[in-house]
């Protein structure tokens, strides 16, 4: 069994970034710039989007924080996001979900310029992916096809069984799995809240990629040996033996799969380094096109 270690990989990552951030620097060249915009104080949005922000200084980017109110009216974040897609300054930005009830998150979101949407959840970019376009990869699903390939995971002609149908996730994930190339290539199937039999399907699958939000759903008798593991779930468990209180949980029964699996990411620190490293990864490609765009 061989770790599908994200937490390394992304920084790997990082530190390709932020050479080529060097060499834009040292050719006269502008740096990218990602901002990110937040709304209210929602302590893990808060969390997040920081540690976003240390990321760009770490590898040489520029970063904004847009810090708006809680109550700020739908009108004006509209304003806002009209803003900054018109700011030359800016490569990319991310509007950090969930957005007060009182604010129709669509709406934000399809008032996004495409060529900013570094999350990748524009229709635009979203449509752009399906049909093996260019486009913005949401970052989550971007970081899993990044660890396959970097870890030489095989997927073509392989069944890969995804588990929730999210957009951020699930259904993207299950694109990507099927397009052509490498990572893809695979028969997949989409599973869901709504599926019957869920075991059946998990049992013949070679890879599985689950993002249910459910701790230690997947247990040991649900897969077969060798099979290839994705944990996308993460979910906080309480525990008071922990110092914390709680301890993290992926949807995979580690202890039990961990013993059939040939590659199987961890949790923490398998799935959810790589996100905020795919992010930068975009704002770079973000730069790149602008900059080609600007010749």
């Amino acid at each position: 069994m061989q770790l599908l270690d994200g937490k390394k990989t992304a920084e790997d990552i990082k530190n390709e970034i932020a050479a080529e951030v060097q060499s834009i620097k040292d050719a006269g060249g502008k740096v990218p710039h990602l901002a990110a915009v937040i709304v209210g104080s929602n302590g893990a949005s808060l969390t997040y989007v920081g540690s976003k922000v240390k990321s760009c200084q770490q590898i040489g980017f520029d970063s904004t924080l847009v810090a708006l109110p809680e109550d700020i009216t739908e009108a004006d974040l509209l304003a806002k996001i009209a803003a900054l897609n018109e700011d030359d300054n800016l490569d990319g930005y991310i509007v950090q979900l969930p957005l007060p009830k009182h604010i129709d998150e669509q709406k934000i979101l399809l008032a996004i310029d495409p060529d900013k949407d570094v999350d990748g959840f524009h229709p635009t970019n979203f449509g752009r992916m399906a049909l093996e376009m260019e486009s913005f990869i949401p970052a989550t699903p971007f970081g899993i096809m990044e660890l396959l390939e970097r870890y030489k995971v095989e997927t073509a002609g392989k069944h890969t069984v995804v588990i929730g149908r999210s957009h951020i996730v699930g259904r993207p994930m299950s694109i990507l799995m099927s397009r052509k190339g490498n990572p893809g290539d695979s028969t997949v199937t989409l599973t869901h809240s709504r599926t019957k039999n869920l075991a059946e399907f998990t049992k013949n699958a070679d890879i599985i990629i689950t993002a249910l939000g459910v701790p230690e759903f997947l247990k040991g008798d649900m897969v077969k040996d060798g099979v290839v593991i994705i944990d996308v779930g993460i979910t906080r468990v309480e525990d008071a033996s922990n110092a914390k209180g709680y301890v993290i949980k992926g949807d995979v029964d580690f202890d039990e799969v961990s013993k059939k699996a040939s590659f199987i990411t961890p949790v923490p620190g398998g799935v959810g380094p790589m996100t905020i490293a795919m992010l930068l990864k975009n704002t770079l490609l973000a730069r790149k096109m602008r900059s080609a765009k600007n010749k």
